[in-house]
């Protein structure tokens, strides 16, 4: 099963909108837009951290914060947007790519769809976009449980909304930002199987060669689906995508760039058929700026947002949906009118997001996996050598605490007040991609209503580090396999691997060196699949950088075997 195959109604979810007295209680607006006090929350240019360090409680919601979080959830496991250009009528579609069917027109199509797409039924379409499945032990964040219409195995990424011509088959956050690790899914990382961006770029050839006779015929699609395909074809016609170097890697700055270009050049990127036909020349038809998706646990430490740190000012959340709705051919002025319509769906996901824990080692690996004396002489090093780019990490052996899990816990993360960025010598080519297109998106009207600007940086933000070892492969461009590599000269860094599932620690895993196994340690299966091949170097792949500080003039380690093994245990503990 898939989620949003079984969802409730929404007001069966959620609840319909609530009385004022209720709504402050869960931390509501009194006239039920939004939180009570949103204005708390600092998205201008000038934000700083708080005095506690991090924005965890965005909205400062206190007791309220879990049942806004549990709301938020929702929307990262069913995308909202019911205006959304690239909606396809989910019955018919769930007819098209059914396993069981023994109809021969619809076998037809699912050859055709396997040739062009890479798939052909729903089970295919969920193992090629990588879609991660809940698992039955664990609750979704600490405080925050699964949807009872989530169950155990369901797939995460693909939902329903809601539309005037009935329910849609869409993708949601789910698809890029949820994994399974280690028989544990774990929400807000990376999705390292994901291919998003390479579905979008093939289904805009695939599905506009259908006509609507035979999505009737064939589907037994009815009269409102059939609307509602035709109105999917005519939005796909603004969606310009380009497939990643390799899987794993995301490809939205190309994705939205391209379909601006696809769009007037007006505040309102206005749809126009002459400009789909004949797009504006674009950097980024060539110019490769893959990078990875970002996990969600660092934002609380942060005042700018993606890796290169461009989004100066504004809810990073409102920019989410700005781009993901460019990237789906959705109308601009029906995406501004939905958002302000449903303020309080932002401010959900935001509140989840910001509040999104990281994955912990010892909860994979045990409190015995670490050891402790070695963690705390790696400490002095990352002091020495990472501690002004990375922020430090009290820990709790710095106190009088007995219990090794309170010893080995993180007490207080101090970042930046301001997120900085900084150039270390890694492939410039993501940072150097805004270029295409920050400035269509800084005059957009949507843009300018949700105060989001996009400033163009030289260098890559320096990450807060918690929970690094579940981030593997490293970088922006995930060019790294291991924090082994990582910390040495990039003479040194394996320059082809494999990228494989997150299955047997023993197997598809480094504990050592914390990440891939790379050489003769990679499991023979990986190797059959040439989009697992990562090769640094292709372009804006390279593994170059953020060493000068880690080699001697002579450009041989700094760190010994020793101090760079004690190291790594103490970035395992955070």
């Amino acid at each position: 099963m898939v989620l949003g195959a079984c969802r409730p109604a929404p007001c069966e979810v959620n609840g319909c909108r609530p009385s004022a007295e209720a709504a402050c209680e869960v931390g509501l607006d009194t006239n039920g837009d939004g939180l009570c006090d949103r204005s708390v929350a600092d998205w201008s240019r000038t934000a700083t951290l708080p005095e506690a360090g991090h924005r965890a409680d965005i909205y400062q919601l206190g007791p309220a914060l879990d049942a806004v979080r549990a709301r938020g959830l929702e929307h990262f496991l069913s995308w909202p947007v019911s205006v959304s250009g690239a909606l396809l009528p989910d019955r018919p579609m769930r007819r098209l790519l059914d396993p069981d069917t023994t109809d021969s027109n619809t076998q037809g199509l699912q050859r055709a769809a396997r040739y062009v797409l890479g798939f052909g039924t729903l089970p295919e379409m969920y193992d090629y976009l990588g879609l991660p499945e809940r698992d039955a032990h664990h609750d979704a964040q600490p405080g925050v449980p699964w949807p009872a219409w989530v169950k155990p195995g369901d797939r995460l990424g693909v939902g329903t909304v809601e539309t005037p011509e009935g329910p849609a088959m869409t993708f949601s956050c789910a698809t890029c930002h949820a994994a399974n690790l280690f028989g544990r899914t774990v929400v807000g990382m990376t999705n390292r199987r994901e291919q998003a961006n390479e579905f979008f770029h093939k289904a805009a050839g695939f599905f506009p060669l259908l006509d609507a006779d035979t999505f009737s015929r064939v589907m037994g699609a009815n009269r409102d689906e059939v609307k509602r395909f035709l109105i999917t074809q005519k939005h796909l016609g603004a969606v310009g995508a380009r497939t990643p170097q390799a899987r794993g890697l995301d490809t939205s700055l190309a994705q939205v760039s391209l379909s601006l270009a696809r769009r007037t050049d007006d505040a309102m990127a206005t749809r126009d058929p002459a400009v789909e036909a004949s797009p504006r020349p674009n950097l980024l038809e060539t110019f490769v700026a893959d990078s990875k998706p970002a996990v969600w646990w660092t934002m609380k430490y942060k005042t700018r947002w993606l890796s290169d740190g461009s989004i100066v000012a504004g809810n990073p959340i409102f920019t989410n949906f700005l781009w993901n709705e460019l990237g789906r051919g959705t109308d601009l002025d029906a995406l501004q009118a939905w958002l302000k319509e449903n303020q309080q769906v932002v401010d959900e996901l935001t509140a989840m997001v910001f509040a999104t824990e990281a994955p912990r080692w010892v909860d994979f690996f045990g409190l015995d996996s670490i050891d402790e004396a070695a963690a705390m002489r790696g400490e002095q090093t990352f002091l020495s050598l990472c501690a002004s780019c990375h922020g430090t990490y009290e820990k709790g052996w710095s106190t009088p605490a007995t219990d090794k899990a309170q010893r080995l816990a993180t007490t207080r993360v101090r970042y930046h007040p301001q997120t900085p960025t900084f150039d270390v010598g890694t492939s410039p080519q993501r940072a150097q991609g805004m270029e295409a297109f920050a400035a269509s998106l800084n005059q957009l009207t949507v843009s300018q209503w949700m105060q989001t600007e996009v400033e163009v940086q030289t260098g890559y933000v320096p990450p807060p580090l918690e929970g690094i070892w579940a981030r593997y492969p490293y970088l922006h461009n995930q060019s790294v396999p291991t924090l082994c590599e990582l910390l040495g000269p990039a003479a040194e860094r394996t320059p082809v691997f494999y990228m494989g599932d997150d299955v047997e620690p023993a197997t598809d895993f480094d504990a050592a060196c914390v990440g891939l196994p790379v050489g003769d340690a990679v499991p023979a299966p990986w190797k059959d699949d040439a989009r697992r091949k990562y090769d640094t170097t292709l372009p804006g792949l390279s593994n170059v950088g953020h060493d000068a500080w880690l080699r001697d003039a002579e450009g041989q380690r700094v760190l010994g075997d020793v101090a760079r093994a004690e190291l790594i245990e103490y970035l395992k503990t955070l």
